[in-house]
């Protein structure tokens, strides 16, 4: 077999495996507009924010230590402990992101009801410079690494396979894999919710018609408390999972422009479009890089995707699942 074709088979596979990692933060999103029609650009900082929290926590970190010192003088840092289990820490941290949601809820749009779309998305742009902000006052803005206990590093089978098979092994990241299979179980566990649960139900009823839900009793209160709370998890899970791999610092909260260009190929209310576009996009990035990178130098990647989102919103601005935007007006 070609060398070349077989390289390109490597970065194919590590293309599907970042492109599940752009799925996880595009689901977020998907959640959020599906049920309120509100584009949230702060599902980026609220990742940051989940990882910053998570590792604060595993650490023992005394939240606001940094302004509690300035104002009294004080020298603390640290809680009695020093360490916190990475699952009781995760627990914690879930909690931490419902109280989020909740606050959201009742200080943000609940006075927005109403309101234009493009007024609910600029509260959206203010609620992510002040969740960065809260961050850096609650956690500091060290770079941290983050250890839940995930597997890291090459994964030996594939490698082993791979060179019995071609006479080269493909460097696969075990981390890659684990993200790889959280986002088939989350993607799966959302579809089943929406179907099949009550409460699923009623953010179905929500996404469809605000006003029709109200008239038969389902509260939007607790329907967008709910959907902000799953998003919250979710943006937790992309956290850890680009935490993991490239640390827990502020540029992880750019991780949310990476996620548009998956939304205009998969479409903005569809969970299973989320991931088929991450998978078109990290491999299409990827291969593009490879292949046309090398000639024209520099990064290309971006180029690659945004280029196929604006062909995707030019000739179908719904993306391959969504629903047509003009339904949604």
């Amino acid at each position: 077999m070609p060398e070349q074709l077989i390289f390109a088979m490597e970065v194919s596979l590590n293309g599907l495996m970042t492109g599940v990692m752009y799925a996880l933060v595009a689901l977020g999103f998907v959640l959020i507009y599906k049920a309120s029609g509100i584009f949230n650009y702060a599902q980026g900082v609220m990742a940051l924010f989940a990882a910053m929290t998570l590792v604060g926590i595993q650490e023992g970190r005394v939240p606001f230590s940094h302004l509690i010192n300035a104002i009294f003088g004080t020298e603390v840092h640290h809680l009695p402990w020093h360490s916190v289990p990475a699952l009781f820490a995760i627990l914690l941290t879930v909690a931490v992101m419902i109280f989020f949601a909740w606050a959201v809820q009742k200080v943000v749009f609940h006075h927005l009801v109403g309101q234009e779309p493009i007024i609910l998305f600029m509260a959206t742009i203010g609620l992510a410079y002040f969740l960065e902000g809260v961050a850096d006052l609650m956690w500091g803005s060290e770079i941290r690494t983050l250890d839940v206990g995930l597997p890291q590093g090459l994964n030996l089978a594939i490698d082993e396979t791979t060179y019995g098979w071609f006479g080269y092994g493909f460097f696969i990241d075990n981390l890659d894999i684990v993200a790889a299979i959280v986002a088939a179980v989350l993607v799966a566990s959302l579809v089943a919710f929406a179907q099949y649960t009550k409460q699923g139900r009623a953010m179905r009823a929500v996404a469809d018609d605000h006003q029709a839900a109200l008239s038969v009793g389902i509260s939007l209160n607790f329907v967008w408390i709910l959907v902000w709370s799953l998003a919250g998890f979710v943006a937790l899970v992309a956290g850890i999972m680009w935490g993991s791999k490239s640390g827990v610092q502020f540029s992880l909260s750019l991780i949310a422009l990476k996620a548009l260009p998956v939304l205009m190929l998969g479409g903005f209310t569809s969970i299973p479009g989320a991931i088929v576009g991450g998978l078109i996009i990290g491999v299409g990035e990827a291969l593009f890089e490879f292949l046309v990178g090398p000639m024209i130098g520099g990064a290309t990647e971006n180029w690659f995707a945004y280029v196929l989102a604006l062909l995707f919103l030019v000739f179908r601005p719904q993306g391959l699942f969504g629903e047509k935007i003009i339904e949604r007006v």
